[in-house]
């Protein structure tokens, strides 16, 4: 079968199984059974996330990971093919793709356009110049500690080690270089109930939050170059809560933060610039922000004498191009493609090979500007352009 035909089947199969996070079962059960049907790879199963490996003895390993489950469905789901000049067809993409067929729906570009074209790869490329572990995991698309990669990577250590790696996440087959860090937590500021009509009473939460807003507009957002790529920092609120009644003054605020950091900082130097620097006392005391410990003061930092929950928190990774294996990927999406490796700005799980000590890229079919969006869709050359590239490199 043409390489083109096999792709735009497997990836019509995947699309069609419905994999929100949370339901990633029945499109994991189906990649099992595909993955066991490959003679040459070794499948393992940790919950919903797949580890698919070859044993060729051969020194160097690269891992291939991707994500099953996508972002909820905002009526586009199931999904389907537009044909050449369908209204359906975004100008963006339409554009250098006048003649071809487009898939449309829930994932076609985060990340079921490179999922397609790793599973292809996990049947096609029998003799690789590398060993090579093929991850499919679930969770990918909620908090972290629902992450399956996180999970297996704790369970099973050994099933994830390697050289290098690539996630599929959409880069128009480019590479995006290491990735910004995040967080997320609520500034909490406190008051006084009181009967608004009696408002003297008591001191209005809300407006307290004031000072908060006002230290993130004063809060310069910088661009931070680390090793030859520019990252975009952005500390912004995105949701804010208070009150009990329209007749009551709040005795509480609280200003939801996210703040994207660059790969030129630890999570712990992130955090030290948020809330002041973490001493032996404080950590002995549980009385510095860490998931799980409630409210704490910052002592410190941009949010100094407000108390801090923290919500959510996943390292920065650092490009990870300065190594043989990746220096040829580099080079080879150069010289196709004409592209320069680029920064990732949003956080994804590159970060957590970068913990391992595993170098890693993002490297997927689509377009990230499309990711999430109610029209996600993908152009059917793009997997071949991906599958190409890859299994040349590699062969």
């Amino acid at each position: 079968m043409p390489r083109q035909q096999a792709l735009n089947s497997i990836m019509e199969q995947i699309m069609s199984v419905y994999s929100v996070s949370d339901n990633e079962g029945p499109l994991t059960d189906l990649v099992e059974d595909f993955l066991e049907q490959q003679p040459h790879l070794t499948v393992r199963r940790h919950g919903d996330t797949l580890v698919a490996s070859t044993n060729l003895g051969l020194p160097k390993r690269v891992i291939i990971a991707g994500h099953l489950d996508t972002v909820p469905v905002i009526q586009n789901f199931p999904p389907r093919w537009l044909e050449p000049g369908d209204p359906a067809i975004r100008e963006d993409v339409a554009k250098g793709h006048e003649f071809e067929r487009v898939m449309w729906g829930r994932g076609a570009t985060d990340m079921k356009g490179s999922d397609a074209v790793f599973l292809y790869m996990a049947a096609a490329l029998t003799n690789p110049r590398v060993d090579i572990t093929y991850v499919f995991y679930d969770h990918e698309e909620v908090s972290a500690e629902q992450n399956g990669l996180r999970k297996v990577v704790e369970a099973h250590p050994d099933w994830i080690q390697g050289d290098f790696a690539i996630i599929g996440e959409p880069t128009d087959c480019g590479i995006e270089g290491g990735c910004n860090g995040t967080m997320r937590f609520d500034v909490i500021t406190h008051g006084i109930a009181a009967h608004s009509a009696r408002s003297w009473m008591g001191r209005n939460a809300i407006h307290d939050a004031a000072q908060v807003l006002n230290r993130l507009n004063a809060h310069e957002n910088r661009a931070i170059e680390v090793d030859g790529l520019v990252y975009q920092e952005g500390l912004n609120a995105t949701l804010i809560s208070g009150g009990a009644g329209t007749n009551i003054i709040p005795d509480e605020c609280r200003i939801h933060v996210n703040y994207r950091f660059a790969p030129d900082k630890t999570l712990a130097e992130a955090k030290a610039l948020m809330f002041g620097e973490e001493t032996s006392a404080l950590a002995a005391e549980h009385a510095y922000p860490h998931l799980g410990n409630g409210e704490q003061l910052a002592l410190g930092g941009v949010f100094e004498g407000f108390g801090i929950e923290m919500r959510d928190e996943s390292p920065a990774a650092r490009p990870g191009l300065k190594n043989e294996i990746s220096a040829s990927l580099v080079a080879l999406v150069k010289e196709r493609l004409g592209a320069d490796s680029k920064p990732k700005l949003g956080w994804t799980d590159v970060a957590r090979f970068s913990q391992l000590g595993i170098p890693a890229v993002n490297l997927g079919a689509g377009s990230p500007l499309l990711a999430h969006k109610h029209d996600e869709q993908l152009p059917e050359s793009d997997l071949l352009l991906m599958a190409d590239l890859l299994i040349d490199w590699l062969s």
